[in-house]
């Protein structure tokens, strides 16, 4: 167990050392803000404050996790051995920088709580982010801090003992719309071939009227193909489904029909499954509450994790309704359109409400990427690039996990990388 002394103990900093060093590094931490206990102690310990007491480990600390609420902070990024890091401080500290406050800042999205230019959507947007501007986005820094942070404690005790964990893929399934033509309703399908009509598209008026006729099977239906692939794969995979009305009217589907709710029970023998929430939803508790009955009367099972359409998160509030309906685990925090870690971690955190200044029980699973965010990167270099940042997330043990969508394997020279990229995944590590 490792000792740690501050003049005053915060939530800040239980949430902050809890999750470096047990949930990243496996090691249990006590607190005390008593002199005597922290002299009288035998085994790992440091202090953390403005200075240091004698010639214990020492980690200077900064003013961000003995504050409360949220401010502008100006923040000067440096580069550090073969990282980055922020908020520097003195040279007796045993690190240059308060990897602590570092941490905090990322981990409780205190960014995004501050007035700032969001999408067309109401997203934050990943260019306005720390990350992004300093160019870590693709790291997972809070992790690599952490290990950093590991050889420390080493050096100064070498006998402590750290749990090892093992690194993780766990891929996801967006499937909030998991048919083309078919289960659309009579107005939607009748929109659909009008629309095919004018605009002479007679490609899909052959294959709409070959699905609807049962001639062949829809197109985005590739669930089967899912499931097979995974069948003897170590790696988990969750598949998220959209119960509520997409924006898109002609994309919406009903889901109180039979076939879809035979498509979800039959993908839920297999895999775990999971609720995207509608716009809707994210905006009414009620309705939010409402979705979460349905699909729970669908699985026969009580939901453990959520999704917000369009990976949207307004914070606190979509964060709280998730806890107030005791959903476990939240799968949005990731960029739409730009690979790269939003929190800056590839471990599951706690979510910090900033303005309440308390640790939730709802757990965060950030997430590497969407296969949207390759469409800037030529088809060459797609696989490189995944495979750069598992390598990173290998290095520290930690998670990682990739959007797909199901039509992302529909059968076209286009999905073949996808493809591709789906079978290496599920079957690594």
């Amino acid at each position: 167990m490792l000792l740690i002394y501050s003049l005053k103990t915060t939530q800040r900093i239980t949430y902050t050392f809890k999750h470096i060093c047990f949930r990243i590094l496996g090691i249990e931490v006590k607190f005390t803000s008593t002199i005597e206990e922290f002299i009288a102690y035998s085994g790992p310990k440091l202090s953390y404050g403005k200075k240091e007491l004698g010639n214990e480990l020492f980690i200077q600390s900064s003013e961000l996790l003995m504050q409360e609420g949220f401010e502008s902070i100006d923040i000067t990024v440096k580069d550090w051995e073969d990282t980055k890091c922020f908020f520097a401080v003195g040279k007796n500290s045993s690190l240059p920088f308060d990897i602590f406050s570092a941490s905090f800042y990322l981990l409780s999205r205190y960014e995004e709580y501050l007035p700032q230019v969001k999408d067309e959507k109401g997203r934050f947007l990943a260019s306005e982010s720390i990350a992004f501007k300093s160019g870590f986005l693709q790291d997972p820094v809070v992790d690599i801090w952490a290990y950093k942070f590991k050889n420390l404690l080493l050096l100064s005790f070498p006998d402590i003992k750290f749990l090892i964990r093992k690194p993780i893929v766990h891929t996801i399934i967006n499937a909030n719309q998991p048919s083309l033509y078919k289960n659309k309703g009579l107005l939607r399908t009748i929109i659909g071939f009008f629309n095919d009509l004018f605009s002479f598209n007679l490609k899909s008026i052959f294959d709409r009227s070959s699905v609807l006729f049962r001639f062949r099977k829809d197109p985005f239906n590739t669930f089967n193909w899912i499931i097979n692939s995974a069948k003897n794969s170590k790696s988990k995979l969750t598949v998220f489904f959209l119960l509520g009305a997409s924006k898109n009217f002609e994309e919406s589907l009903n889901s109180q029909k039979k076939y879809f709710k035979l498509l979800v029970k039959n993908v839920s023998d297999y895999q775990e499954i999971g609720l995207i929430f509608s716009d809707e939803a994210l905006k009414d508790l009620v309705i939010l509450n409402k979705e979460k009955e349905q699909i729970e009367a669908i699985t026969n099972r009580a939901l453990v994790c959520s999704m917000n359409n369009d990976y949207l998160v307004s914070l606190p509030h979509n964060y709280r309704n998730l806890i107030e309906l005791e959903i476990a685990t939240d799968y949005t925090m990731v960029y739409e359109n730009v690979m790269g870690f939003r929190a800056s971690t590839c471990s599951p955190f706690l979510f910090y409400d900033l303005d309440y200044e308390i640790v939730t029980p709802l757990k965060i699973h950030p997430i590497a990427l969407v296969t949207k965010g390759l469409n800037k990167i030529a088809t060459s270099k797609k696989t490189d690039a995944i495979q750069k940042m598992m390598e990173s997330v290998k290095k520290v043990n930690g998670t990682f996990s990739m959007i797909f969508y199901n039509y992302n394997f529909m059968n076209s020279r286009k999905n073949t990388i996808l493809k591709t990229i789906f079978l290496k995944l599920i079957n690594r590590f």
